[in-house]
């Protein structure tokens, strides 16, 4: 469809193409505490054919003290070739419940070099819902080699989120929910204030897509609209813990944006600071 987002594929084309050489398909499921699923024990009981199981926790830097920090691009490397996937797979990702956690892994492989990768609309529940084909066989991999080449310009650090804030270079687009932004809700992480940062504009990640799948071009264009996003000007994404936000990152550039960054330490590392601007209310 022409108006669907060029990133992603539906279940009948991925259906389509179970077994094929050169198909890598990662389940991306992650769930916060309070969701009651273990991502890991539902892939093992089942999953796409074929899939391979994406790690977050295991796949952030251990060194950082934030949840869900990119690792270096030479440890990415090493991990993603372990799991049999080289630079020009066709790389499609899934997760759950569809476009919550898989647009940050789509994002990384992205970032760190991969050519093709795309999303599975809808997700794996819908997935399992229609009756398509699962397993809960494993996936047998063949050791490859993919090589980073990393484009450290689409990443946020802290030192840079400051200067935006102050300077306001860029539109600041968070995809927490409405309650956190306006700091009516807690934050699910201790220890971190509530509220947003100044100038920020409130496009939750949940509204960029109904029961698992991506909006439309022109739904996606209209939720940025109502937010106050400009889309011909550059664009920061934010939220938790750096995973909704790439949600956000995949609606821009399914739109054609392409000046955006997102900012990997988020409101876990924001909010957790002492001396960072911090706004409650309406942006």
């Amino acid at each position: 469809m022409a108006d669907k987002s060029p990133f992603v594929v539906s279940a009948d084309w991925l259906q389509e193409r179970l077994g094929q050489p050169g198909l890598s398909i990662l389940d991306a499921s992650w769930y916060l505490p309070a969701q009651n699923r273990d991502a890991k024990a539902e892939y093992e009981a089942t999953h796409i054919p074929g899939a391979i199981f994406f790690d977050h926790e295991e796949m952030s830097d251990p060194d950082s003290s934030l949840p869900h920090t990119l690792l270096n691009p030479e440890a990415f490397a090493a991990a993603i070739s372990s799991m049999g996937i080289t630079n020009d797979d066709t790389i499609v990702v899934y997760d759950g419940p569809g476009m919550t956690t898989s647009p940050r892994v789509w994002w990384m492989l992205r970032t760190y070099g991969a050519k093709n990768v795309s999303i599975l609309d809808g997700g794996f529940d819908n997935w399992k819902n229609a009756g398509r084909p699962v397993t809960d066989e494993v996936t047998k991999i063949a050791p490859s080699a993919f090589v980073p080449n990393f484009e450290a310009s689409k990443v946020a650090s802290f030192t840079k989120m400051r200067d935006i804030v102050e300077s306001k270079s860029r539109q600041i687009a968070d995809a927490r929910s409405a309650g956190r932004f306006k700091g009516v809700d807690p934050e699910p992480r201790a220890g971190l204030r509530s509220g947003h940062m100044p100038g920020a504009r409130s496009v939750p990640a949940s509204s960029l897509a109904d029961n698992g799948y991506l909006k439309d071009i022109s739904g996606l264009r209209k939720v940025f609209d109502d937010a106050g996003v400009d889309l011909s000007s550059p664009v920061v994404t934010s939220c938790g813990s750096g995973i909704t936000a790439a949600v956000i990152t995949l609606a821009l550039e399914s739109v054609g944006h392409k000046d955006n960054v997102l900012y990997d330490g988020s409101w876990s590392e924001w909010g957790a600071s002492k001396d960072t601007p911090v706004v409650a209310g309406e942006a």
